[in-house]
């Protein structure tokens, strides 16, 4: 991002800003997350400061991630019972609702997503208080991009329980760093939106993945397909990954629900 400007200014005039380092106004902002690559994670925004979180968003956005934008708590928490977010930035500083509160609100309906905090008050006494509230992670303001970018990824990867990038299935194992699949050491050519698709049942083993969430995931909510058109990725991954061996699919169909892949047994 080294090099690249942004026009903006809170009374609307235009001023040139380093995008490489973001320097943000004396305010508390909350970060949570949960990681695949840059281009199917989705983040939400919660901020009633839009000029912050349209550039934070923008930013984002270059970097390949999903953004949503919430200007209220209520907002917040109606956008994150929709949708399934690997991100959300939250302004501890909300008209309607005190960002902690919201905080822990989160986390009493059992939302484990990662989260990282955004201040520009380094004070222990702050860090302490927000870690105890759930927070994963905390950074004081200004802060580099790229920084939050790595920590990001690493704070998602580890909430999914992959402290390293290669999960195993038996004879089945996926490169989260280069994006490649590999059937007994060789490997799978997998479309985009089919590995898209295989790695969020690897990073969600154990859970059922709805079709519906399998649509949002690769479309973003722009000009989605039919819904069955997951069933017919499904089948072709299936061809790939598994071949004719029936018998031991490693992709569960859940009647009605959607699919699923089962625990992996060992990770390297």
């Amino acid at each position: 991002m080294a090099g690249q400007t942004a026009s903006f200014c809170a009374h609307g005039c235009s001023r040139k800003v380093d995008l490489s380092v973001i320097k943000v106004s004396r305010r508390l902002v909350v970060l949570s997350v949960e990681t695949i690559g840059r281009k199917n994670m989705r983040i939400l925004l919660i901020d009633d400061d839009m000029m912050f979180s349209n550039n934070l968003s923008s930013m984002l956005q270059a970097e390949g991630f999903q953004t949503d934008v919430a200007a209220s708590g209520d907002d917040g928490l109606a956008h994150n019972e929709i949708y399934n977010y690997q991100a959300i930035i939250l302004d501890l500083e909300l008209p309607d609702i005190n960002g902690q509160k919201l905080l822990c609100e989160i986390r009493n309906r059992d939302d484990n997503t990662p989260v990282i905090i955004l201040s520009g008050h380094g004070a222990i006494e702050k860090q302490l208080q927000c870690i105890g509230d759930g927070a994963d992670d905390f950074m004081t303001k200004p802060f580099h991009f790229q920084e939050l970018i790595v920590r990001l990824h690493a704070l998602v990867r580890r909430s999914n329980g992959f402290a390293k990038n290669i999960l195993n299935f038996g004879d089945v194992s996926v490169d989260l760093a280069a994006h490649d699949v590999f059937v007994k050491g060789d490997r799978v050519h997998l479309t985009a939106k089919e590995y898209q698709m295989f790695e969020l049942l690897c990073l969600r083993q154990g859970k059922v993945v709805s079709k519906e969430h399998f649509l949002d995931h690769l479309y973003g909510g722009l000009d989605e397909p039919e819904v069955k058109i997951i069933d017919v990725f499904i089948c072709k991954l299936r061809k790939k990954i598994e071949g004719d061996d029936v018998s031991s699919s490693l992709i569960k169909t859940v009647w009605g629900r959607g699919y699923r892949i089962d625990a992996m047994t060992s990770s390297s």
